[in-house]
């Protein structure tokens, strides 16, 4: 099949019958489905992205067995340039949704990528994991299959002493049986951001729960793949924050709601083929590292923190703009912070790329530390980025008509006392309903905790930085400093 386009991927939605549930509703068909069929309309214009002449040689590259043109999100980077362009590709993706989209699908894409790269990690004393990981990163950069992934157990103790996961209780995914023909696995795991959107769920180990030593460990140490309509599969959705409004209402929440979904895998048979890891409890702690899976990832997420920042800095600035603030001192400071972020971002991104070197894999790898340092701080600066929309709208973000006020008997009003010196009324409308979209409303409260979490916690990050940090030659300084006569 090679790269899709939107109507291909909108087709193989309909065609696979999956068990999803919003607000006590079974949804039957998502890409129809209200609160869902927009985010599906959004993804599917990622696809078509590919197909478009103008770009299509910055999104696909030949495969490496078909010889079909394949998303280039899922190349396997062996030089610089490989990492520039994949970079290049992220990032129209990542534009065409502003950076509110956090899980398009290239960030799958390169992570099993990642995997079946360092499958020799999987096969060194199973060598079926080995074949397994490599044909399924075969199959879905062969068919473009949107996947989605979920990775931490739910848990009834989050007590601060407690730093691995709970297998004591019935809240965390496990093998129940195993079988001459796979795996039969129960329990719910959380959150598969896009789920309901996507064709396929990776169920592998997260960097920052480790298993702990344990006589039932290896009932939670696996990594596997299955389709999302596999029998016993069932997704819980969120409500949605697409609330039917129009595009001038609601300009971010109508395009691009992407659904984070509780999954339950209901006595699930998992087939063989489809088991990259099982049984191994280090190789589960391990995983990550190993296969710099989360560095891959990270450059994708960096990528698409860039855009965010772009974004959120345009919309600040265009707001000053509007409501001839510029020239005050506190103003001009609150936009030289988001200009300072989007900078450091950019930064960061561009050193892991510079600084990349050859992995054990033959995989042209990012520099870690500057990804670990972009996504941590991002965590921080994009509550802030929100919160400083607010201080700039101050009222202007409540003053705000709707579309339909706008075409009712009261417009010629609004038209002549909501405009400014630099805007009509329905300009300035519109603009602080994007502002009020993407700091204030449901979808934009929803952005603000998606980033503070989505990248894990900030200080079990900082303290995996410091793991993979090399402090030596900082402090020989000192010492070469406090040595001299």
């Amino acid at each position: 099949m090679g790269a899709r386009t939107g109507q291909q991927y909108l087709d193989g939605l309909r065609g696979q019958r999956r068990e999803i549930w919003l607000d006590g509703r079974r949804i039957e068909d998502v890409t129809t489905f209200p609160g869902l069929a927009n985010g599906a309309q959004s993804v599917a214009g990622l696809y078509d992205m590919q197909h478009d002449p103008a770009i299509a040689g910055e999104m696909t590259y030949a495969s490496p067995t078909s010889g079909e043109a394949v998303g280039l999100s899922f190349l396997a980077p062996r030089t610089g340039a490989d990492l520039a362009s994949r970079r290049v590709m992220m990032s129209h993706w990542a534009h065409a949704s502003y950076g509110m989209m956090g899980r398009t699908p290239d960030f799958l894409n390169v992570t099993v990528m990642s995997m079946a790269m360092a499958g020799g990690f999987f096969g060194d004393n199973r060598p079926e994991f080995e074949r397994n990981i490599v044909n399924y990163y075969e199959y879905t950069r062969e068919n473009d299959v949107c996947m989605t992934h979920t990775l931490v157990n739910l848990q009834r103790n989050r007590a601060p002493s407690a730093t691995s996961m709970d297998y004591t209780t019935d809240v965390a995914l496990r093998v129940v049986k195993e079988t001459d023909a796979g795996l039969v696995v129960r329990g719910p795991r959380v959150l598969a951001t896009l789920g309901p959107l996507s064709d396929e769920i990776m169920v592998y180990p997260t960097r920052s729960h480790l298993l702990a030593r344990d006589e039932d460990a290896h009932k939670y140490a696996f990594a596997f793949a299955v389709p999302c309509g596999i029998e016993g599969l069932k997704f819980i959705c969120r409500e949605s924050f697409d609330l039917g409004k129009s595009h001038f209402d609601h300009p971010l929440g109508s395009r691009f709601e992407e659904m984070d979904a509780i999954v339950y895998f209901d006595d699930v048979l998992v087939p063989w083929e489809r088991v990259f890891m099982y049984g191994d409890r280090h190789k589960c702690n391990n995983m990550s590292a190993a296969t710099g899976q989360y560095v891959h990832t990270g450059h994708q997420v960096v990528t698409k923190n860039v855009a965010k920042c772009e974004f959120v800095a345009g919309i600040a600035s265009l707001m000053v703009e509007t409501l001839g603030s510029g020239e005050i001192p506190q103003v001009q400071g609150l936009i030289a912070e988001l200009i300072e972020n989007l900078e450091i971002t950019k930064a960061l991104l561009t050193q892991s790329e510079v600084n990349a070197s050859v992995d054990e894999w033959g995989i042209m790898l990012p520099e870690r530390a500057p990804l670990h340092v972009a996504r941590n701080l991002f965590i921080k600066m994009y509550p802030r980025m929100a919160e400083i929309i607010q201080l700039l709208g101050s009222s202007s973000l409540m003053a705000l008509p709707s579309e339909g006020d706008f075409n009712g008997p009261l417009a010629e009003m609004l038209d002549t006392y909501l405009d400014t010196d630099t805007a009509t009324a329905r300009e300035r409308v519109r603009l602080f309903r994007l502002a009020w979209d993407t700091a204030c409303s449901a979808f934009g409260g929803r952005q603000v905790l998606y980033e503070r979490y989505f990248q894990g916690d900030w200080m079990r990050n900082a303290a995996l930085l410091l793991n993979i940090y090399d402090r030596e030659p900082l402090t020989r300084q000192v010492r070469e400093f406090l040595e001299r006569g």
